[in-house]
């Protein structure tokens, strides 16, 4: 098979997908081996809550890659993202002295200053820079640049620290080495998102089973995130209240059920087939569909900041298992009233693989095509011995196999590309390198310390010897004058 492949995995909350593929010189996707696992009862609203099954799940995700690919998987990319992620404004001043001017370490300066924000229970995953206020100017490069006040506006996005621990605790228990954890919600947007969309002015809005999560964009710019916990799932439920099952409901909703539907167009008589047995009124199912549907749409849009809402040039963009409701873009319109919406049910890159999820093209792979999109590390380890045990699982203690795993070293939060996010080992490595440089640090200031306070009594000590040979020599002096008198 392949030598050479990535792999990449999104937790989902109604599925888990690994994917592993090629990126081809011409910048298309070409996809070797898809894997899914159902995960409603271990992730919730995009959430892990129970880590020794997602655990389990990822394994077998893994295990069902390897087997297809007949190779090894020596490490995957995973995206974050889910209910608890969110976007919140940050501003980081500094005051110059007159004549100033700007210097990449004074940018730096204030990325960091920005990534030492105190959010109460919450983790920095990412953070987009917005603009610098050079004096009363804004400019995305102020470097260069003569002023006296130097101001930073950064977006930070933030999740939940136990959910971000969790997170990286069930690949720990999983025995699943992670190339890198990538913010999916940006993923995403550069996977389906041209760049006429993002510079224009544009919402992006991804329908999950359990979440809704909008993205907003302007001058090619993140300008705000959200998520929200409402998805198609709440759809099914609502139809399930009809004296159904679950599965019944969704059956039902993949079926009949429409983002929008005149009124003229409703057949009073008309009843839906639920079994062989049972039906439902028509009328009455469409209500329950279109009152949900409402409440997704109002809320995704209510998460627009009212600044950006008459700049969005390159409208609305829905992607996601729920952009696959009919007339979806109508319900969009109706509401939000912009003309200019569009369904995106595949990456902008060309993507071709013989596998059925591949060739559906329904956008429920955008988002980990997307995550495989940014990886730039070769995930293949070695070749599967065919007599292996094919029941063997790993754990935390085994690791991960080897394989050509790219030894990049910890990156520090100012060295983090966008869209990249740090891994708990990884701020943990950080944090411990910044402990031993503040401690260098006070070492040496205490020895320079030491150093000039000696110094300084050694000049003392020799002043006073000064003083008191100049005091001796003075009486000598006057005493050989007094005598000649």
């Amino acid at each position: 098979m392949a030598k050479d492949f990535i792999v990449a995995i999104e937790l989902g909350s109604s599925k888990v997908t690994g994917i592993a593929g090629q990126k081809n010189l011409d910048g298309s996707i070409t996809v070797l081996a898809v894997a899914k696992e159902e995960s409603s009862s271990f992730i919730r609203k995009g959430v892990v809550y129970n880590i020794d099954k997602t655990a389990q799940c990822l394994q077998s995700i893994v295990k069902k890659l390897e087997n297809q690919l007949k190779t090894q998987i020596s490490q995957v990319y995973v995206g974050v993202g889910g209910q608890s992620v969110r976007s919140v404004r940050n501003v980081v001043a500094k005051d110059l002295p007159a004549g100033t001017i700007v210097t990449d370490a004074m940018i730096d300066e204030l990325v960091y200053s920005n990534r030492d924000a105190n959010y109460p229970d919450q983790e920095i995953l990412d953070t987009a820079v917005q603009e610098y206020k050079v004096d009363s100017q804004y400019q995305q490069d102020p470097v260069g640049i003569q002023c006296t006040r130097l101001e930073g506006n950064y977006l930070n996005i933030l999740q939940r620290k136990a959910f971000y621990k969790n997170w990286n605790r069930c690949f720990e228990v999983a025995g699943i080495s992670i190339a890198e954890m990538l913010n999916a919600p940006l993923a995403l947007a550069d996977a389906v998102l041209t760049e006429a969309e993002k510079r224009s002015g544009c919402v992006l809005i991804d329908l999950g089973a359990d979440t809704t999560t909008v993205s907003v964009y302007t001058k090619n710019i993140l300008r705000h995130l959200a998520v929200i916990p409402l998805g198609g799932n709440n759809i099914t439920k609502d139809i399930a209240t009809l004296q159904m099952e679950d599965a019944d409901a969704e059956k039902m909703k993949l079926k009949y059920a429409s983002a929008y539907t005149d009124n003229n167009d409703i057949d009073n008589n008309l009843k839906y087939s639920i079994d062989q047995d049972r039906q439902v009124e028509s009328r009455r199912f469409i209500e329950i569909v279109e009152g949900r549907l409402e409440e997704i749409v109002e809320n995704a849009w209510y998460q627009v900041p009212s600044e950006y809402c008459d700049k969005l040039l390159g409208g609305i963009i829905l992607t996601g298992g729920g952009a696959n409701l009919k007339k979806i873009e109508r319900a969009f319109m109706n509401h939000t009233h912009i003309e200019k919406i569009r369904v995106a049910k595949t990456p902008i890159q060309t993507v071709s693989g013989g596998n059925e999820d591949i060739k559906a093209k329904n956008g429920m792979l955008c988002t980990v095509l997307g995550l495989l999109a940014k990886g730039d590390i070769n995930c293949a380890g070695s070749a599967i011995d065919p007599n292996a045990d094919l029941f063997s699982t790993r754990t935390a203690q085994d690791g991960a196999p080897a394989g050509n795993n790219d030894p990049r070293p910890a990156r520090k939060p100012g060295e983090v590309p966008k869209g990249v996010i740090l891994t708990e080992a990884e701020k943990q490595k950080a944090e411990e390198e910044a402990r031993l440089k503040a401690e260098e640090e006070a070492r040496q200031k205490a020895e320079e310390e030491r150093q000039r306070k000696e110094e300084e009594e050694r000049i003392r000590r020799e002043n006073s010897k000064w003083n008191k040979f100049k005091k001796g020599a003075l009486r000598f002096v006057k005493g050989m004058v007094e005598e000649e008198e």
